[in-house]
């Protein structure tokens, strides 16, 4: 059971999202919010494996309420929502560890394959929106050490994180170069602890040029 944190300012929407949630076998809402401070708490009380945090919060904004999660060393995943298919605050919401991000207008089976992708430690940005915010707002600056590593890797690893870098989950790149989804699970950890990448988000950057952004990644 995948156990879910909601957190939105207006009402209506996160009643909305609680309702479509709470309505699938698999997935379970332990609360709601409407603050970023009021979030923090309930996901410290809950640990959930999900928190759908809306970026624009009152008290504390999306971003600090995942800064304030990841600094806890809590296991829950924060999945951003977003009204805005370009926000200069998405990046700084990845930066700050969120696993990724959604927009409130996502259909009801993209937002339920990204709460599920993301409990299972993957992240799910839409490769066009990814691909924008990155040119927009990253310097291309690639690390040196991160350069080299990525010339290290084997042929299939970097056929991998190609298909990381434009948005597809495992079972999605297991299905395009025809492997299990297990080997595709066992190349993403080769992947991650090759390149020193924190999470999924992180070789997305890398992905593009920006291998600064790992820096000091565990």
């Amino acid at each position: 059971m995948i156990r879910v944190v909601v957190a939105d300012d207006q009402e209506l929407v996160r009643d909305a999202f609680a309702l479509i949630l709470q309505a699938q076998d698999d997935i379970e809402v332990v609360g709601t919010a409407g603050d970023g401070r009021a979030a923090v708490q309930l996901v410290e009380r809950t640990r959930p494996d999900v928190v759908l945090l809306d970026i624009r919060m009152p008290v504390l904004d999306g971003i600090q309420a995942t800064r304030a999660i990841v600094a806890a060393r809590s296991r829950s995943r924060v999945l951003i929502l977003t009204t805005y298919d370009i926000d200069a605050y998405v990046l700084d919401a990845l930066r700050a560890g969120a696993a990724g991000f959604l927009l409130k207008d996502s259909p009801r089976a993209s937002m339920l394959a990204a709460v599920r992708a993301v409990a299972q430690g993957e992240v799910l940005i839409d490769a066009d929106v990814a691909a924008r915010l990155i040119d927009e707002h990253l310097p291309g600056v690639r690390d040196p050490a991160t350069a080299a590593a990525l010339s290290r890797l084997t042929p299939r690893e970097r056929d991998v994180l190609h298909e990381i870098s434009v948005g597809r989950t495992n079972a999605e790149i297991a299905a395009t170069l025809y492997v299990s989804e297990a080997t595709v699970k066992t190349h993403v950890a080769h992947l991650l602890d090759k390149l020193r990448a924190r999470d999924r988000v992180h070789l997305v950057l890398i992905a593009h040029g920006r291998g600064d952004t790992v820096k000091g990644a565990d």
